[in-house]
């Protein structure tokens, strides 16, 4: 079994849209490892972005992850779990994302685009043990 980190993201919770991001995620065979509802700190959020620190749209992203509750997910699959849901998220602009896909289907706008999840297998391990250190 493989393991990804996925927050359906504040504007996801806001539009009502946890279930059916999730039962997506889940109809294609993945499963829930965990998952919270909770409204992610700054220490947590600044940690999470820690890469795009010093970049111009950092405390945009920092602001809005940590703007109310978010579904803090760990889901579970075949090998690289992290590409698929990646492939299923879409392109980060939802303008660029295909239709079938999460942000292709229900986002709107890149600065509110859903849905995020780990970028890699490395990504994915730091993610998983600074959101549920609980899972090793």
């Amino acid at each position: 079994m493989s393991r990804t980190l996925v927050i359906v993201k504040p504007d996801g919770v806001e539009r009502g849209l946890v279930g059916a991001i999730l039962g997506r995620l889940e109809a294609r065979g993945l499963a829930l490892a965990a998952a919270e509802l909770r409204t992610i700190d700054a220490a947590t959020a600044e940690a999470h972005y820690a890469e795009h620190r010093g970049k111009p749209f950092y405390e945009r992203l920092v602001a809005f992850i940590t703007r109310g509750p978010s579904m803090v997910c760990v889901v579970e699959g075949p090998e690289e779990t992290w590409r698929l849901v990646r492939t299923m998220m879409g392109a980060t602009n939802p303008v660029d994302a295909l239709p079938g896909t999460i942000r292709g289907d229900l986002a709107t706008e890149m600065a509110e685009n859903l849905i995020h999840g780990s970028d890699s297998e490395e990504s994915a391990r730091r993610e998983v043990a600074l959101f549920f250190p609980h899972l090793g």
